[in-house]
């Protein structure tokens, strides 16, 4: 007999069919009355708490927070409604890397309520009949590769990758040892896959307050995490835009977006970025401020750099070292930079 799912399971696993029913068919519907009562304001507070816990809180940390503060879910229609409103604040902040990192906070909490009840113990039944309904019964210790493949893109690790794993008849072997971290990643795809709500421009100036505290966090946030802008430790492909700049060449329109979305992204101010055009043979300051102050966010959309592939497509991939090799992106690299120069160059 399958295990049945009460309110507070449909708290602790949002992405379930029933739970989005109950969401769909809750004051949710009509945000603008929603929001302005009581009710609604509490709910506000818990999803702005939710979305900052998720740029914060780096993945290791996570289990620990929600062992310390959510092991019990004291209002389990409040916290489902935090869930909705939670991904309506995402979406009216609409910055990818906001988007991802509560997409990753949100499978990470289903999992570590998926692992325990109420007294720490695991609770096999709905684990298995959770990882039915999301598609991942494993057949004989084996994935469907399709489904695999999906589930593994965010996880860095040799042993992950298929040329690691023994894969027969369109199945990849997985070991039991695995299945939690599958489980977790395949409900990260799911609520990924659902995307986020289209939100009317006027319910999102109703958030303004939370929408702006957050933004704020999400900055400092990303800076804290890049460090201070250190120019030696630029990725190949940036460094030779740069170079190309200041001997006078001018940029194509992807190199200029690329080396914009850049800069912006590790910490460099609009100002900064400009002065960096001004060797351009092409240099028009009105234009150039308005093109930076576009990629950086004036138009509702800050944007990140493009990823090696795209770099590569378009021509200004150049001087690959041995760090390109195991990135996905110039930021990637700046990172990995970062954390440890001597390791990230393999010395």
């Amino acid at each position: 007999m399958r295990p049945a799912f009460d309110e507070k399971d449909l708290a602790r696993y949002p992405f379930l069919q029933e739970a989005q029913a109950k969401i769909a068919g809750s004051e949710l519907n009509n945000l603008e009355t929603f929001l302005s009562s009581e009710y609604g304001g509490q709910t506000i507070e818990l999803a702005a708490e939710r979305v900052e816990a998720a740029i914060t809180i780096p993945p290791k940390g996570l289990d620990a927070y929600f062992g310390e503060f959510h092991a019990i879910i004291p209002n389990a229609q409040k916290s489902l409604y935090a869930y909705g409103m939670a991904r309506v604040i995402a979406s009216c902040i609409n910055d990818r890397s906001v988007i991802d990192r509560l997409v990753m906070f949100e499978a990470r909490r289903s999992m570590f309520y998926l692992m325990s009840d109420d007294h720490g113990e695991t609770d096999e039944a709905k684990r298995e009949e959770v990882a039915r309904r999301l598609g991942l019964e494993l057949r004989d210790g084996t994935a469907p590769l399709a489904t695999y493949v999906e589930m593994v893109s965010v996880l860095r690790e040799p042993g992950w990758r298929l040329v690691n794993r023994e894969v027969k008849d369109g199945f990849v072997r997985v070991f039991d040892s695995e299945i939690e971290i599958l489980l977790r990643e395949r409900i990260r795809v799911v609520i990924r896959s659902r995307g986020l709500p289209q939100v009317p421009a006027e319910v999102c100036s109703l958030l303004a307050p939370a929408i702006e505290k957050l933004t704020a966090v999400h900055q400092g946030q990303m800076l804290r995490d890049l460090g201070p802008i250190d120019e030696s430790r630029y990725p190949p492909c940036m460094a030779a835009l740069i170079l190309a700049l200041a001997g006078g060449a001018n940029l194509t329109h992807m190199g200029r977006f690329a080396l914009t979305a850049f800069l912006h992204t590790i910490g460099l101010d609009v100002t900064q970025i400009v002065e960096v055009y001004q060797r351009a043979p092409d240099f028009d300051i009105q234009k150039t401020l308005y093109q930076v102050e576009h990629i950086s966010g004036r138009s509702g959309t800050e944007y990140t750099p493009p990823s090696c592939a795209t770099m590569e497509t378009n021509g200004l991939c150049v001087r690959r070292d041995a760090l390109c090799e195991r990135i996905g992106g110039p930021l990637g690299y700046y990172r990995k930079k970062k954390v440890s120069p001597s390791r990230a160059e393999g010395t």
